[in-house]
């Protein structure tokens, strides 16, 4: 019986179920967090951890590696932060220059994001933190570790710029945390991390998350991690079995003519993926001209334009905000309702992050994507991956 494979089958399902009900019934107070930390989570309002925090918390308060599948927008950021301050501990003094813990993320808005989730969670803590990224003036930041920080976060080019200003130091580096592992390989960071590893302390305990366990994110893993716990909680294609996909046939000439029509058929905000920074800026322009707000958000904004523009979408300022893959990763939008593929990404995976921007926390969510014919080959490889066909909602001509 045990060889045969559909017992194999049910036993699955059952242990899935079984781990399922099991988080269902969990609450913070169960995972072995202090209470000054609990108190910070009942002051947001959460009750019951998401799974991703389930199993990272415990997993990393007993103190091993840990390599964790996530995506955004599944809590994960609380996930590994909440323990980092538990592993910390009480207030010590920190040497000028010097830092405890590292977080190291691919893009300035999640570094941000990350920090303020430190502020958030981190207020009965006493400990100090700071966020450095490229594109704004350095100054602050250089004056912020000069105090020396128990915990930084920081992307890899301007941490490495800070370094060679001796503006920080990593000899006393306890925890490492790389967020979003997979991005920074997308975004060529791979030699601004090696050159970070070398630099600090061997002995410490890292954390790694990522989308995806890709064979090079494993081969990257093996060179940080030893004998990490392995936890993932969202296969590569179940973040989008609860949205409705649909695909319209469309020539590119033809496929901005499109793009105004859908967003003038609904009063909902409107995310719109482009492959490139100069489409994004051209569709900005195209939608004003139909009388359509629209902000774009990719690499070549300045921090503050980048932070405006995202901030007058939450605002509902405008209706419609323009992002590229790298600029949209790490994007906190709740109740998103619609996201429209102007170009289809050439990664299948880029395509579950954009649409993984709908239909969160249980909310129902549509993407549509507008296909030429010569994206077929795009389309192929994504429908692949999750395993199923996008509804044909029809050819524009």
């Amino acid at each position: 019986m045990l060889a045969d494979p559909a017992y194999r089958r049910g036993a699955a399902r059952r242990d899935c179920v079984f781990i399922f009900l099991i988080e269902k019934l969990m609450t913070f107070d169960s995972l072995g967090l202090s209470d000054s930390l609990l108190r910070a989570v009942a002051h947001t309002g959460y009750t019951q951890p998401t799974p991703i925090q389930a199993q990272a918390i415990p997993a990393i308060l007993a103190g091993g590696d840990v390599m964790a599948a996530a995506q955004t927008g599944t809590g994960k950021t609380a996930g590994f932060v909440l323990p980092m301050l538990q592993q910390l501990g009480p207030r010590t003094r920190v040497s000028p220059g010097r830092v405890r813990a590292l977080i190291l993320t691919p893009t300035r808005e999640l570094a941000a994001q990350v920090h303020d989730s430190i502020l958030t969670y981190g207020k009965h803590q006493q400990l100090k933190s700071a966020v450095v990224f490229g594109g704004v003036n350095i100054n602050p930041q250089l004056r912020a570790l000069k105090r020396g920080v128990d915990l930084l976060v920081a992307t890899p080019g301007r941490l490495l710029d800070l370094y060679q200003q001796k503006a920080v130091r990593f000899d006393d580096i306890q925890l490492l945390v790389l967020d979003e592992a997979d991005r920074m390989l997308d975004m060529g960071f791979i030699r601004d991390i090696r050159k970070i590893l070398a630099l600090i302390p061997p002995k410490r305990q890292n954390l790694m998350f990522s989308a995806t366990f890709s064979a090079e994110i494993r081969k990257l893993a093996n060179t940080i991690c030893k004998n990490p716990v392995e936890i993932d909680v969202a296969p590569r294609n179940s973040t989008v079995e609860a949205i409705e996909q649909g695909l319209w046939w469309v020539e590119k000439p033809l496929k901005a003519d499109l793009l105004s029509e859908l967003i003038r058929e609904t009063s909902e905000q409107v995310l719109v993926f482009s492959r490139t920074k100069h489409g994004a800026n051209k569709l900005v322009k195209r939608l004003a001209r139909d009388s359509i707000t629209a902000v774009a958000i990719h690499g070549n904004r300045s921090q503050s334009q980048r932070t405006k523009a995202l901030q007058d979408f939450k605002d509902n300022k405008v209706q419609v905000l323009v992002a590229t893959d790298i600029a949209a990763r790490g994007i906190d939008i709740e109740l998103l309702a619609l996201v429209i593929n102007f170009d289809m990404p050439h990664v299948p995976e880029d395509y579950v992050h954009r649409i993984g921007r709908t239909g969160r926390a249980g909310a129902s969510g549509q993407a549509v994507s507008l296909v030429s014919s010569e994206e077929k080959k795009q389309l192929k490889g994504i429908e692949r991956l999750i395993k199923r066909q996008i509804a044909d909602l029809g050819s524009y001509y």
